[in-house]
């Protein structure tokens, strides 16, 4: 049973950083791309940052020289590197993973940013 687990999620102030970790596991073959959506009560889940099997990636411009993806693929691990975070960074933010030639999804992490 393929699972994401993501870890890393809190409050913080304005300005600060938060680091978000995503791990694969479970039945995994191949994983392609993964990358972190958001998501805040009311609105569609947006794509943050995603990553594919070869390194290269891409980031909303909301969070370019904001915010760092990368991954660990020997570990099945995507991070996400977030610095001068803003209150309308505050979301849910999720992992998801093409495993297997399927889509997944974690359960969730909350960033909540105070200003």
């Amino acid at each position: 049973q393929v699972q994401l687990v993501e870890s890393g999620g809190g409050l913080v102030q304005a300005g600060g950083s938060l680091r978000l970790s995503c791990v694969a596991a479970g039945g995994i073959r191949s994983i392609n791309r993964m990358g972190w959506y958001r998501q805040v009560p009311g609105k569609q889940r947006e794509l943050v940052a995603v990553i594919t099997s070869g390194g290269s990636t891409n980031l909303d411009d909301s969070v370019k020289g904001r915010f760092t993806i990368s991954r660990d693929s020997a570990k099945n691990r995507v991070y996400l590197q977030m610095n001068s975070l803003q209150p309308e960074d505050t979301a849910v933010y999720y992992c998801n993973a093409l495993i297997n030639l399927q889509p997944y999804w974690g359960q969730g992490t909350q960033v909540t940013v105070s200003s």
